[in-house]
């Protein structure tokens, strides 16, 4: 496994990889909306999607804090829980990417569910190093840049409620230097947590059961996120149009549709749904 990839291999990941970037990234603006409805200013939305850099967790931030500026333990416990997972994908990606040094720091920061299942779903270990690093990369810059434009929209809204912006959260006043503490807080722990994968000696993977082990686990993670993301609301098991969603994304993807199409599709039939008032 030596050697550069081919052409068309290197041009078939990075495209697919780009895919993930623009779709994943694009959704950056919701949370920009979000985190301003729930009380966070510009800057600070902007700064958890730069030093936090986890969806899951910073919607769970955001959506606890919105109650109020004492909700900050229980919004930096639910992020970093949400995070753990993260801490498990660099297990099996150390391995993969092979990364030493300062190269740990900047896989950690771009380990997220996206340039994980992109790479460990790659049969050539260049293309699965490529796939992490471009998926990573462009989810972050899109990632940020859209929360930044989603802040700015929200801000100029003004009340989120009367454009139907308000999801869970609520518009609530919370001291602004205080909030800074619990936004860097819990950017810290969500490092930290990714980068302690990266940290273990490679000593504790040389056994072939502990390798089949790292190596099924961003795979079960992905699966029980993607369970709990379609079939569960409020901690109830909901049947709505998200698993129609997931069901027409899993039929594009059987064949073999462009992510962004798979992506496209699987929206497009939500909304559709619930325009129809079918579980909204």
């Amino acid at each position: 496994m030596s050697g550069a990839l081919a052409p068309d291999a290197r041009r078939s990941v990075v495209r697919a990889s780009l895919s993930v970037g623009v779709a994943t990234g694009a959704y950056g603006v919701s949370f920009g909306a979000l985190a301003v409805a729930a009380g966070l200013n510009i800057w600070q939305a902007c700064a958890m999607s730069l030093l936090m850099f986890t969806g899951g967790s910073q919607f769970a931030f955001i959506g606890i804090i919105g109650t109020g500026l004492g909700a900050a333990p229980a919004a930096i416990a639910a992020s970093s829980l949400l995070g753990v997972r993260n801490g498990f994908y660099a297990l099996e990606l150390t391995q993969l990417l092979g990364v030493r040094g300062w190269r740990r720091v900047a896989a950690a920061h771009v380990t997220i569910d996206e340039s994980t299942a992109v790479a460990v779903t790659q049969q050539d270990v260049r293309a699965g190093r490529l796939g992490f690093w471009v998926t990573g990369i462009s989810v972050f810059l899109l990632w940020n840049l859209m929360t930044l434009v989603g802040a700015l929209i929200g801000d100029a809204l003004g009340d989120p409620k009367s454009w139907g912006l308000d999801g869970a959260a609520s518009a609530a006043q919370v001291a602004t230097m205080s909030l800074w503490t619990a936004v860097i807080v819990a950017a810290a722990i969500a490092f930290v947590l990714k980068l302690a994968g990266y940290l273990v000696p490679m000593r504790v993977f040389e056994g072939a059961r502990t390798k089949r082990l790292t190596a099924a686990l961003p795979i079960a993670l992905l699966a029980a996120l993607i369970g709990t993301q379609t079939f569960v609301t409020d901690g109830a098991v909901v049947l709505d149009a998200r698993a129609a969603a997931v069901a027409v994304a899993a039929i594009a993807l059987l064949l073999r549709a462009p992510f962004i199409l798979v992506v496209i599709l699987g929206a497009a039939t939500a909304a559709g749904l619930r325009l129809l008032g079918w579980a909204a």
